[in-house]
């Protein structure tokens, strides 16, 4: 696994909408290959394709809330050559469009790229109709799906060009409100690659999406209990990165997974389907807990859901008092 160095505030960080990173990785995307095109629901601008409609009016498409439809006229288009890309809220392009996703586009393998906005329940007062906590589950249990959960801005933007590169079917997954930036223009990013960006012997906190910020803070309150915590970023859900994962397990012999996604079937179950069969070490989950979210302040509610560090703390002790 490799070792990550991250330079930012762990106090006071930089924010910036991951969503942000998606119109920018859009375009840059389209700067390289005219071929990609984007396709929208009627809400360009809160997922910031309004960004790449600015510069490439002629690759844009508004089919209007019409979910199903978006993902027919995308697969039409991936087998004309074009590369799109489908963007809407995650709750409504992974849950309305979910049978033409399936069967039109992973059951033929098309090269269709799909932006997940609003992840989370950090979307904040649009409420549990607009607040995807599902959607990382009924992804990447598709053949052929990819799930990609970037950790800030700069990794979504480096997710979107990476996956206009790639053949077949993505999701990649971004938030609507600010989040720290802990990584910059130069961090590494691969798809399918994990990243260790903190050291630790005692047990391994292996996080995507915000919950990547939270670890950092959780482990530096660990160390001050004398609780050495390494902190993975597993930006890529599917295909998960098993060896980065036995490594950390072989490392620290305890294991905690955080996600701003229910437990079930997120990337905690993805982290235990390899363990399980692997290398088993007891292991914590830290996520959404079988609820649906509800309208709130984004930092309340992720505080009210048990989405941060005080809670990733027990569960790493959990995790390390169940060591034999």
């Amino acid at each position: 696994m490799k070792n990550v160095k991250l330079n930012f505030d762990l106090d006071n960080p930089k924010k910036k909408p991951s969503r942000d990173g998606y119109g920018d990785g859009l375009n840059d995307a389209a700067a390289k290959n005219p071929n990609v095109v984007a396709i929208g629901a009627d809400i360009t601008a809160s997922t910031r394709v309004d960004w790449f409609v600015k510069e490439h009016p002629d690759s844009f498409y508004d089919l209007g809330i019409a979910e199903q439809n978006q993902m027919a006229f995308a697969a039409g288009m991936s087998l004309m050559g074009k590369v799109p890309f489908v963007c809407n809220y995650g709750v409504f392009l992974a849950g309305r469009a979910w049978d033409q996703i399936r069967t039109t586009v992973c059951y033929n393998n098309l090269n269709v790229k799909l932006g997940g906005a609003h992840g989370g329940i950090s979307v904040g007062p649009d409420g549990a109709t607009h607040q995807a906590l599902e959607e990382i589950s009924i992804m990447r249990c598709l053949p052929n799906m990819k799930v990609i959960v970037p950790a800030d801005s700069w990794e979504t933007r480096k997710a979107t060009r990476a996956v206009a590169e790639l053949d077949g079917p993505y999701y990649v997954r971004f938030g609507r409100e600010k989040v720290p930036e802990i990584t910059d223009e130069s961090t590494p990013f691969e798809v399918g690659k994990a990243y260790c960006v903190q050291e630790g012997t005692d047990v391994a906190i292996i996080a995507c999406g915000a919950m990547v910020y939270h670890s950092m803070l959780a482990a530096r309150e660990l160390a001050k209990e004398g609780i050495s915590a390494m902190v993975v970023n597993c930006h890529t859900i599917k295909p998960i990165d098993r060896e980065s994962i036995v490594e950390a397990a072989k490392t620290t012999g305890a294991v905690v997974t955080a996600e701003e996604h229910q437990l079930m079937g997120g990337m905690g179950s993805a982290v235990s389907e390899v363990l399980s069969t692997e290398y088993p070490v007891p292991m914590q989950m830290v996520g959404v807990n079988d609820r649906f979210g509800q309208s709130g302040d984004p930092d309340e509610l992720m505080n009210a859901y048990g989405l941060n560090a005080e809670e990733i703390c027990k569960a790493a002790k959990r995790a390390i008092a169940m060591k034999r």
